[in-house]
């Protein structure tokens, strides 16, 4: 790792000095500062000069603000004249913003990719895109990473008799059937329809949970609207006790109160992609480290080894 340079934003710094740990490598300050006009302003406070330089910032709340600070950041590397800025974006929030799906809608997850090559990057490191085509709205190489053998390690060590893995929509069917065979487990799904930000409806569930125990699988969590409506639909087919899993928990507006008080949940298993405030941690949630795969997958990337054979990357 000669010549390497890793630098982190303010929205998970945490992340960014465990990806240096494993590495062995310190985490190169960054400073970050507000002047009275409300503009922000960055400085990377070690030698770019040709050398290989990795920015860690997932798109995290405040979005806006922490989206800024990257693309400030990833023109402070290009002026300092690195050889090459990989933006390492465990959590890419604007990949929800993938079509027009009504007149007049700017499509964001494209706009935010332009803007980051437009800022320097040359290569984007990222993690569970909400859908995948968003990967093809980048004009510069893209690894993009899943974290399912994550989540699944912390599985196999128990028993699994009379469990299905369920995905609550059949856009995460492929994920989850990934999962499920991991697992060497059955898959079902179910058919969502969303009405609001806030208000999911499932109407029917695909494969049989009837009496089962399930392993609930989405890519993220936000407000808990789905998961609950899977929930309440499960509970109609006497499931007994559920996992809730995700990759990015986000666990935003009502979602902590809304999973706290659903019996059935033996447990809640998220990734530390985002940062999560003491608040959020309910005693039967667990994070797990993808620190480990993102320091392995940097240090290929520095190396020009190959990524796939990670096996953790999405087809």
């Amino acid at each position: 790792m000669r010549n390497t340079v890793i630098f982190g934003g303010s929205a998970h710094p945490e992340l960014a000095a465990e990806i240096c740990a494993y590495l062995g490598m310190e985490l190169s300050s960054t400073t970050i500062k507000r002047y009275s006009s409300d503009c922000l302003g960055v400085y990377l406070a070690a030698n770019c000069r040709e050398n290989d330089v990795f920015l860690v910032q997932p798109l995290v709340p405040p979005v806006q603000e922490h989206l800024m600070e990257l693309l400030l950041m990833l023109d402070a590397a290009r002026g300092a004249s690195a050889a090459r800025t990989t933006a390492v974006i465990p959590y890419y929030a604007y990949a929800r913003s993938d079509k027009k799906d009504s007149p007049r809608v700017s499509i964001g997850g494209r706009l935010v990719a332009d803007l980051l090559k437009t800022a320097g990057a040359s290569r984007v490191l990222t993690m569970t895109l909400h859908t995948p085509q968003v990967h093809g709205f980048f004009s510069v190489p893209v690894d993009h990473l899943n974290a399912l053998n994550v989540l699944a390690t912390y599985f196999r060590n128990r028993d699994l008799e009379n469990t299905v893995v369920v995905s609550p929509d059949l856009g995460n069917a492929k994920s989850a059937s990934h999962f499920a065979r991991l697992l060497n487990l059955p898959v079902a799904a179910g058919i969502k329809q969303r009405l609001s930000d806030d208000e999911v409806m499932i109407e029917t569930i695909v494969g049989d949970v009837t009496g089962k125990n399930v392993i609930l699988l989405d890519d993220e969590i936000s407000n808990g609207g789905t998961m609950v409506a899977m929930l309440d639909l499960l509970r109609e087919h006497r499931v007994r006790h559920a996992s809730v899993v995700c990759t990015h928990g986000l666990f935003t507006g009502k979602a902590i109160e809304r999973l706290r008080v659903r019996s059935e949940i033996t447990d809640i298993v998220t990734t530390n992609t985002v940062p999560l405030s003491p608040e959020k941690r309910l005693p039967n949630l667990k994070v797990l480290s993808i620190a480990p795969l993102l320091a392995e997958a940097i240090q290929r990337i520095h190396n020009g080894a190959s990524i796939s054979s990670l096996g953790f990357v999405t087809e």
